[in-house]
């Protein structure tokens, strides 16, 4: 028997997230390196896609809707891009692309499991964790 949630709700994962960015093609950039796709979609807006999951970009000077955070915020963003890479890898092929790792690699707690992680900041400021969890995935 699984446990069913009292609220009435059943997450089943996160779809998306959004960025505000001052440059929105410098950013993309800088996510492919990470191993992104850079997609658009709606009315020429673009996103960074992690697998089936993806980053949408908005741009810090143009509202892009009226269902935006109430101050979005360039530097504020902080989350994890999971990769099957081995950590070693990793990390050299971010210091063949010029980008300083801020941490690590250091061990760290995972949605499911142990990972070992890489911090580096993208263009904007925000903190991304480049995180393995090797053998246990």
């Amino acid at each position: 028997m699984t446990d069913q949630p009292t609220t009435g709700v059943t997450p089943t994962g996160i779809d998306h997230l959004v960025l505000t960015v001052e440059d929105i093609a410098a950013t993309c950039a800088f996510y492919e390196t990470l191993g992104a796709e850079v997609v658009t979609f709606g009315d020429d807006r673009r996103a960074v896609q992690f697998g089936d999951r993806k980053v949408n970009l908005h741009p810090v000077d143009h509202r892009v809707a009226d269902h935006v955070a109430e101050t979005p915020t360039p530097r504020s963003g902080d989350f994890c891009v999971v990769v099957q890479t081995p950590i070693d890898a990793v990390v050299d092929h971010l210091d063949e692309h010029g980008i300083e790792i801020v941490a690590g690699p250091v061990e760290r707690t995972g949605a499911v499991g142990t990972l070992m992680s890489v911090y580096v900041r993208d263009p904007d400021g925000n903190l991304v964790e480049v995180g393995t969890y090797g053998d246990e995935a």
